[in-house]
């Protein structure tokens, strides 16, 4: 039950455990339940789980799927054929897809060839109607008033066979998520917000891929304690070396060596070699997943790290974007830091007064760049500069206006 608002009486939450429908893992189990959805021309809700942590791909190793007139399908890809995974793709993709925080499902999606058209996110919604908890089970519970189980979101999905328990879990992922949805769109159309989710879900679906990091090496955890070039060097290589084998073996880089036992054999190396990091790698037990010989590698890696010459070796620090730290921007660019200072307070009284998070009516590296070097002060410049930040229409409606004043 829920009030005007439509909003959850607290007082009617209760524990909902579903009971999961059988797996469908066969070709032809597939296909008879596609006849199912291709009757209802109404949204899908979809969802994934992926052996996040465990495992060094992300593609899905169980796909949940709804709709308004079709009971939840638990889908085991593994064994699934890409004929009819492409059948499943030609039935879904005409459809609205109904996602929950939609980002890493798609990209999920997308390694085995599902990607969709048209999609509601309900968790973007529900950021854009200022809730302040817009997790899956806090709005399941504050709107309709369904308080699910959450124990399994975390376990590792790859293994077989899957328990009944997480079978379970899984479903109530997707049992309510139209419902949820159509609440959702209500609410934007009532308070006019319904143009900006079409924008957002727009650019979800075209959003270009992140650029690789240049140097991925350096964000291992610790890595300050390393102090010496050859000591970096080292680093840099048993990263590369660990990343080929999580890659080969299927297994999360941290299964393999952590980043802190990376970094805290690496800060024994001296400037003149790192022979003294040979014992701390010999002594270390690999587990059965890694070979004796992919586990010896490592150890050969300190020959080739003290065979380089001093020229070869990797800078202590390589410069970061200045415009990223605005805390350094008092002494490298303080004019910058001046409109940083006026332009974040404007933002988040202007978010308030929507009653938003800044960061939904502008990214802080969108403000941060208008801040480091703005292109014009004038509200046309602004807009300009905006746009060539991938700042959506509705966003720049908002906050050109009050950046192009605070500006001048």
């Amino acid at each position: 039950m829920s009030d005007e608002t439509g909003r959850a009486d607290d007082s009617q939450v209760e524990v909902y455990i579903p009971e999961a429908p059988p797996l469908i893992s066969t070709d032809d189990g597939l296909r008879a339940h596609l006849s199912l959805l291709r009757n209802d021309t109404g949204p899908v809700a979809i969802d994934t789980e992926r052996g996040s942590g465990f495992t060094y791909n992300q593609r899905p190793y169980l796909i949940q799927l709804a709709s308004a007139t079709t009971d939840v399908m638990l889908i085991d890809p593994l064994p699934l054929s890409p004929q009819v995974v492409a059948e499943l793709q030609e039935t879904l993709q005409p459809k609205q897809w109904v996602l929950h925080s939609a980002g890493q499902d798609l990209s999920s999606l997308k390694l085995i060839g599902l990607t969709p058209e048209l999609i509601f996110d309900t968790e973007l919604s529900a950021r854009l109607l200022g809730y302040e908890r817009v997790g899956l089970g806090a709005l399941l519970e504050e709107i309709l008033g369904v308080k699910l189980a959450k124990e399994h979101g975390h376990s590792d999905w790859s293994t077989r066979p899957l328990p009944q328990a997480w079978l379970s879990y899984a479903a109530g992922d997707v049992e309510f998520l139209i419902e949820l949805a159509q609440t959702l769109h209500t609410q934007l159309r009532e308070q006019h917000r319904d143009h900006w989710a079409d924008q957002e879900f727009s650019w979800i679906l075209r959003a270009p891929e992140p650029a690789a990091k240049p140097y991925p090496w350096r964000s291992t955890k610790d890595i300050h304690r390393v102090t010496t070039r050859r000591g970096l060097a080292l680093v840099e290589r048993i990263w590369c070396h660990r990343e080929s084998i999580a890659q080969e073996l299927d297994l999360a880089p941290h299964r393999i060596i952590k980043d802190r036992e990376i970094s805290s054999i690496c800060s024994l190396a001296t400037e003149r070699s790192a022979k003294k990091c040979r014992g701390a790698l010999r002594r270390r037990h690999w587990g059965p997943n890694v070979t004796r010989e992919q586990g010896l590698r490592f150890v050969d890696l300190i020959d080739e790290i003290d065979q380089l010459q001093e020229k070869d070796l990797p800078p202590r620090k390589v410069e970061q974007p200045v415009k990223n730290s605005p805390g350094s921007w008092a002494r490298k660019k303080p004019a910058a830091l001046q409109r940083w200072k006026v332009l974040r307070p404007g933002l988040v009284d202007c978010a308030s007064q929507w009653g938003v998070a800044p960061e939904i009516l502008l990214s802080p590296a969108a403000l941060k760049a208008v801040a480091w070097e703005p292109l014009g002060l004038d509200g046309p410049s602004v807009d300009r500069q905006f746009e060539s930040l991938m700042v959506r229409p509705w966003q720049r409606e908002i906050v050109v206006p009050l950046v192009a004043g605070l500006l001048s």
